[in-house]
């Protein structure tokens, strides 16, 4: 069993707590790590480093920070084995989608890495005679990057090539319950000596301690974090204290809107990947079907034979498995529940709705709800698990409505093959990405935001990365002989 430490100012530290947290592998229930329960005490620390590192990394060069931000992902592709078994072992994915995850990691440093040559300012005419207004653009300082559960090494590499690159240290605040692959990368940049001391740093441990502890800290200048909407609001009331900038991707009630002019074939093996990807464990996750009448029992037969196909068991042991164990007992419990209540008020299973019979494991059968109103629990909060339920409707104003009736507003999706529906949905819905005609999965050089309760700011492309830039505007006067 490994047994972890905190990382900083370029060395392998000892909490100053006293207690530990184990971590489990969700397919077997058995402890295969433990990390140190850290304190204020050790976020204080972290927290000076990196304050004291970021006054230099700042002057490094923007091109050695880019190359070193390369090196990084090129890091990580030589030991890419090691990071996808990391990866199977603490957080359940299948191989497909935890290969794929490491694989966007990596590519995630090489493309922030080319920002370095792009982190641009202006130069915007004055309305005076012999001056000149500058618009710099900075490193916004100190980031707390909180990272989630669900996909730990891609959203580290959003959090940490990101600050990097623009000249911004990190304090970095794994999962406490996948935090193997944060480790493993620290091993990383301990190897690396042309990173400064300070610039990365890990304190582990819970929420509550560390993200509040990082969070109301002075000098600590941007909270970024990806978890759930009750941490999010945590997070913006300990930020409120220093008004310090929050960076938040929070959870997500995605509609998928399947209309008569639908291809149902696509629309199914879309939405069979939107929803059981990662073992239905993310936030853009199709989470709930608007299916037309007209088309909805041919939909609902062919989704459940999608259904059907899949494979559930431990990664880690078969390659060919669709679906892997939730990520605790609890989150287990949670999605039982939710079944439990929509069968309770009227929802049909067509099929799952019930945990899988193995021995061992966090496991929940690949489920599909039909007979499900839309002022449903189970259409309004976020499932987090292999469930999904079907509703119908009449017109496309109807589908639109109930779409954007939730107080999340992350992704969301539309299969047709009539470009005026296509057009009016994604000109009507309130969400932050729409996906047409495919699975609900973001691209690095897009951007990755929310509406409502789903966040603040967003992450990837250039709008991503500017979020972790502040910006001076300098009024240069100067003499003119000739005048």
């Amino acid at each position: 069993m490994k047994t972890h430490q905190l990382y900083i100012n370029g060395q392998y530290t000892e909490s100053k707590g006293e207690e530990w947290i184990d971590v489990l592998n969700p397919a077997t229930e058995e402890v295969i790590s433990r990390t140190p329960k850290g304190t204020k005490e050790d976020v204080d620390l972290a927290v000076q480093a990196a304050f004291d590192a970021q006054k230099q990394w700042e002057l490094t060069p923007n091109i050695e920070r880019g190359k070193i931000v390369r090196e990084l992902g090129n890091r990580i592709e030589e030991n890419r084995a090691t990071f996808i078994d990391l990866l199977q072992e603490e957080q359940g994915k299948d191989y497909e989608l935890a290969s794929g995850e490491v694989d966007l990691a990596i590519d995630y440093f090489r493309y922030m890495s080319e920002w370095a040559r792009r982190i641009e300012g202006e130069i915007v005419p004055s309305d005076r005679a012999n001056e000149n207004i500058f618009v710099y653009k900075k490193p916004i300082g100190v980031v707390g990057g909180i990272v989630p559960w669900n996909f730990p090494i891609f959203i580290l590499a959003r959090k940490v090539a990101t600050s990097l690159v623009t000249g911004c240290t990190i304090v970095l605040k794994p999962s406490q319950q996948t935090p193997n692959t944060a480790m493993e990368f620290t091993k990383i940049i301990d190897s690396m000596d042309e990173i400064p001391a300070g610039v990365y740093n890990v304190v582990t441990g819970t929420g509550s301690e560390i993200g509040n502890a990082l969070a109301s800290h002075e000098k600590v200048h941007m909270i970024s974090m990806t978890g759930s909407v009750q941490a999010g609001v945590k997070v913006m009331e300990a930020a409120a204290q220093n008004i310090t900038k929050v960076n938040l991707e929070l959870g997500g009630k995605a509609p998928a809107i399947v209309t008569a002019n639908a291809d149902l074939d696509v629309a199914v093996e879309s939405i069979t990947t939107s929803r059981v990807a990662n073992n239905g464990q993310a936030c853009t996750n199709a989470e709930r079907v608007y299916v037309h009448e007209s088309v909805a029992d041919e939909f609902i037969e062919k989704l459940r034979h999608s259904f059907e196909s899949l494979t559930i068991g431990n990664p880690r042991e078969n390659k060919e498995a669709d679906v892997g164990p939730l990520v605790s007992q609890d989150r287990l419990e949670a999605v039982e529940q939710m079944v439990t209540s929509a069968v309770n008020s009227g929802a049909k299973v067509e099929i799952g709705g019930q945990r899988a019979d193995l021995e061992k494991g966090f496991f929940y059968k690949p489920t599909i709800l039909t007979n499900v109103t839309h002022d449903t629990d189970i259409m309004r909060d976020e499932i987090f698990g292999p469930v999904i339920p079907v509703a119908t409707f009449k017109t496309l104003d109807e589908a639109i409505e109930k779409g954007n009736d939730t107080e999340y507003g992350l992704t969301s999706s539309v299969y047709t093959e009539d470009m005026n529906e296509a057009m009016r949905v994604i000109n009507e819905l309130k969400f932050g990405e729409t996906f047409v005609n495919r699975e609900n999965f973001e691209a690095v050089q897009g951007y990755h935001a929310g509406m409502r309760k789903s966040g603040l700011g967003g992450a990837d492309g250039k709008h991503g990365m500017e979020d972790f830039l502040v910006t001076q505007v300098v009024y240069m006067q100067y003499k003119n002989d000739k005048q």
